[in-house]
């Protein structure tokens, strides 16, 4: 009976032996296949804005995926393309957020790219000029698309590098920024945001010649709630242009600043 057990142990060890080399063949054999394989194509997608605002086209990232069309894509081997490089190249890009790559079934080359959304327009205090994202990444001006956003004034620094201090107050932009894109009537209301030498800030209105200090980006939720009862149960009877200046930085109170005789 022992033999017997030892004869089927052993045939059974050899025909899984026999599996996993099939196995292993297989794969190879696939490997060295696709490695024979040329790219049939390329299809481009550019997700992650709204509005059909496009700050780059399928060209744009065609011109970097090709080294501005030095290098062809369609019939190439599929083992000369790096990806995750291609990938780290198109990210570098300033628009772009994140980008995916890869070759499907058929062999087309399938682009997956999402576009950054800016949330304001930065003027720096000598008159440069950018966006800013979610993310509070800096952005270059595109003449492409025009789209409406917040704006804000007298930034401190001119330069690529930002110091410490100016990046918390890009932060703090960025929450300026996202609560007036959610307020139609605040939205339409900000002409512009000063920034003072402080690093606070001034809301210019459309309608009205008086300023609003609203202090740094904390509970803006409330200051504006605070500034929408003063403006329906004061400025609604007195005027628009009574007062030079309204300031509703302080906790549970507006103040006032009446314009001098």
């Amino acid at each position: 009976m022992n033999i017997f057990k030892n004869i089927r142990k052993t045939l059974s060890i050899c025909l899984w032996a026999v599996i996993g080399a099939g196995i292993i063949v297989m794969m190879v054999a696939a490997v060295n296949a696709r490695s024979q394989k040329t790219c049939n194509g390329y299809n481009i997608r550019i997700n992650g804005q709204s509005d059909g605002k496009w700050f780059l086209d399928k060209e744009d990232i065609l011109r970097i995926l090709t080294d501005n069309h030095k290098q062809k894509i369609k019939s190439r081997n599929l083992r000369s393309f790096q990806l995750a490089s291609l990938e780290t190249k198109l990210e570098k890009q300033a628009w772009v957020k994140n980008a995916e790559l890869f070759f499907d079934n058929s062999g087309i080359l399938q682009v997956r790219v999402v576009q950054r959304e800016p949330i304001a327009r930065i003027f720096t205090a000598s008159g440069e000029s950018f966006y800013i994202d979610s993310a509070g990444h800096r952005l270059p001006l595109s003449d492409r698309v025009a789209v409406k956003l917040p704006v804000f004034t007298g930034f401190p620094s001119d330069g690529r590098k930002i110091k410490e201090i100016d990046k918390r107050l890009l932060w703090d932009i960025r929450l300026a920024s996202l609560f007036l894109s959610k307020e139609p009537f605040w939205m339409a209301q900000a002409a512009q945001i000063a920034i003072t030498h402080s690093r606070e800030f001034e809301m210019i209105p459309t309608v009205g010649n008086h300023l609003v200090e609203l202090g740094d980006a904390s509970n803006l939720e409330e200051k504006f709630g605070r500034l929408m009862v003063f403006y329906k149960q004061v400025l609604s009877r007195a005027g628009m242009d009574k007062y030079e200046r309204i300031k509703v930085q302080y906790d549970k109170q507006v103040v006032g600043v009446k314009k001098k005789s």
